[in-house]
């Protein structure tokens, strides 16, 4: 005997709701999974380096970092303000450190911007979010709400006194003066068997016809 068509509209909505709830739990349970993984430094993942500028939009300049002392007063293509950005995990938190001081810069308990050698520090770790209006912030991975953020002079604000919609923790990653656009920004810090032979590879010339060939 078939059955009803209410029976069957009704084993029909049962299966939907099933559905969505598995889908919603499985959403959920990746959302865990990436703040737990998120929180602490994962040693496994490839790690990358980039190098840049950050241009201050309240300043109109660069952050620089001087050893203890950091500001957004330097000129585009200042030493000090050639930063290198580390990735601390899988996410977006990262590292910042002067290429040429290597001081890495860090917010303390008081919301204070300082440079300090050791960068490895929770202190000295940030969220990197990107904006609706282009720009990027970086929020204090130990203190949630805090930002890196510089006032007109071009000196630190504290952590408290920030906000993402302010002016003062906006920022724009530039290439360091006289590099233009380049596709190299990125390093690896990881290196195999493998990609050593690559590279040996690639530095070899090799003869096609009468043409020596390099990549």
């Amino acid at each position: 005997m078939p059955l009803p068509l209410s029976r069957i509209l009704c084993l029909y909505v049962q299966l939907l709701v099933l559905y969505f709830q598995e889908s919603h739990q499985t959403v959920a349970d990746f959302r865990v999974y990436v703040e737990n993984h998120t929180r602490n430094p994962d040693e496994l993942s490839r790690k990358q380096i980039r190098i840049y500028q950050l241009y201050s939009r309240t300043t109109s300049k660069h952050v620089q970092i001087l050893g203890k002392k950091i500001n957004a007063d330097a000129e585009d293509g200042n030493k000090y303000a050639l930063l290198v950005v580390e990735t601390d995990t899988f996410g977006s938190h990262v590292r910042i450190k002067g290429k040429e001081t290597g001081y890495y810069i860090c917010m303390n308990k008081n919301g204070k911007v300082l440079g300090k050698l050791n960068g490895k520090n929770r202190e000295c770790v940030f969220v990197e979010e990107v904006l609706e209006n282009n720009y990027t912030a970086f929020m204090s991975a130990s203190y949630q709400g805090w930002y890196l953020g510089f006032t007109r002079k071009g000196r630190p604000r504290k952590g408290p006194r920030t906000q993402q919609n302010q002016r003062e923790v906006h920022f724009m990653k530039r290439n360091p003066k006289g590099k233009g656009e380049t596709h190299n920004l990125f390093h690896f810090t990881t290196v195999t068997k493998r990609t050593k032979r690559a590279h040996h590879l690639r530095s070899q010339p090799q003869l096609e016809g009468n043409l020596l060939w390099r990549p």
